[in-house]
């Protein structure tokens, strides 16, 4: 099963036990009415767990989708549980959700309110276009597909390369003075697994692995990436 995964940063920095405190009372209740039905939904944070400088959990929300069923609409309720740690990296704090996208956004936005009672205190993580190239470059031989944003050719927006052994090519080399790295998908040496990786932190996990893995992978090889 594909892994996703985003990175943010926490602008202001909270110690451990405070975080938990304000996160572990968290949960909302809404009434909605979807084709005639009425339905509560949830969100909640379960399953806190305080560590060594870390903070983990899920984040849980309900949501109702409609379904045909002979010529009918059916809504139909459906828990979603996504997996975060918060984490300090250096002094600085981050959070990781374990989702993808546009889910991972949705409630990283939630912990802000939550802890900060206000939207824009948890952000997009950044990693610098030269960053990302040398991180690429040092993993040549086992880079897959590349993708340049910021392209300066006219009515071309986006540039990509699918392959083995892309660095070693002569478009990467030209590629790069028309655009900048945006998105890589590689093989890690470290840990033998495929990641994918874009420069605001979104990852996906291509190889079978362990959730735990995963993290491991974000802690290691992400986090000291970011600008």
């Amino acid at each position: 099963m594909v892994l996703a995964g985003k990175v943010f940063l926490v602008r202001e920095n909270y110690e451990i036990d405070t975080l938990a405190e304000k996160l572990k009372s968290f949960r909302i209740e809404t009434e909605t009415s979807v084709e005639g039905k009425e339905f509560k939904l949830v969100s909640e944070i379960t399953d806190l767990g305080v560590g060594k400088g870390s903070l983990e959990g899920k984040f849980s929300f309900d949501s109702v989708f409609v379904v045909p069923h002979r010529g009918e609409s059916v809504p139909v309720p459906r828990t979603y549980e996504a997996p975060f740690s918060f984490g300090m990296y250096k002094d600085r704090m981050f959070l990781t959700v374990y989702d993808k996208k546009n889910r991972a956004n949705n409630i990283a936005n939630e912990m802000s309110k939550a802890v900060f009672m206000s939207l824009g205190q948890v952000v997009e993580a950044r990693i610098d276009p030269e960053t990302l190239r040398k991180f690429h470059e040092a993993n040549f031989d086992d880079t897959k597909v590349i993708f340049y944003s910021d392209v300066d050719l006219p009515n071309i927006t986006k540039l990509s390369l699918y392959g083995a052994e892309l660095g070693n090519t002569s478009l990467y080399t030209d590629y790069l003075t028309h655009g900048k790295l945006w998105y890589i998908v590689f093989k890690s040496r470290e840990y033998g697994y495929v990641f994918g990786l874009t420069r605001n932190c979104i990852l996906t996990g291509f190889s079978k692995m362990e959730l735990s893995e995963f993290k491991n992978f974000v802690g290691s090889q992400v986090l000291p990436l970011i600008a």
